[in-house]
């Protein structure tokens, strides 16, 4: 889907995913092209303790692969499919590599229990990062790995100072690229906590186009 967005925009660019853990050019073969993996081990480990850890749905990805333990119940969650085909559906024989990126929602009571779980068990193996919002979702990426690795990425190539990068978020897995970025802007819809840090705030949100009216503003385009 990333791709396809890519696609229609006409971009030439390398594109950083799953929270900073992939870098690469669709299109064509880019010299750093990088991807940070989670053991598949500590992914079947979360399959295969789900009830007991509070997982409702839980989804494995690489740039080639979505897996996911059952269907959702219904569409809120967006994400989430609601359909899936045998091939897949993630257990023991399907998850065959080692992902990129766990996706999770899990019972709001068991939220936090689930953190504590993970940072304990597995220590600085993954990184963990809530979404916030109404639903209880988590993703989990390998250890230290977060959106700034993404961006550091991309400067690098660029030759661009982290006094010069912009970055825009709205949910608590955006904080340490507000907070790193040279100029941090949070949604109109964001969470209080990503607002707070913020350099500035969009005057609309994610659904009213928000990020492009902020872009036209600020550089007067």
């Amino acid at each position: 889907m990333v791709t396809d967005i890519y696609n229609q925009l006409d971009l030439d660019t390398p594109m950083i995913n799953f929270n900073g853990s992939l870098g690469f050019n669709p299109n064509k073969k880019w010299q750093y092209e990088y991807k940070y993996n989670i053991d598949r081990d500590i992914a079947l480990h979360f399959v295969n303790h789900s009830e007991e850890l509070g997982i409702n749905l839980i989804t494995a990805e690489d740039r080639d692969l979505f897996l996911a333990n059952r269907p959702a119940a219904h569409e809120a969650l967006g994400f989430f499919p609601t359909k899936l085909e045998n091939k897949n559906i993630l257990n023991n024989d399907s998850l065959k590599t080692n992902p990129i990126c766990l996706t999770l929602e899990v019972k709001p009571e068991k939220e936090q229990s689930f953190i504590n779980y993970v940072k304990d068990k597995f220590n600085n193996k993954l990184q963990i990062s809530p979404w916030g919002g109404p639903n209880s979702i988590i993703e989990i990426a390998a250890g230290g790995v977060n959106k700034v690795t993404g961006i550091k990425k991309l400067a690098d190539f660029y030759n661009i100072e982290q006094k010069d990068v912009i970055a825009f978020g709205d949910e608590f897995n955006d904080q340490e690229m507000i907070e790193y970025a040279g100029f941090g802007v949070a949604m109109k819809n964001g969470q209080p906590k990503v607002k707070a840090i913020a350099d500035d705030v969009t005057d609309l949100d994610n659904n009213h186009d928000g990020l492009a009216d902020y872009l036209e503003n600020h550089f007067k385009i």
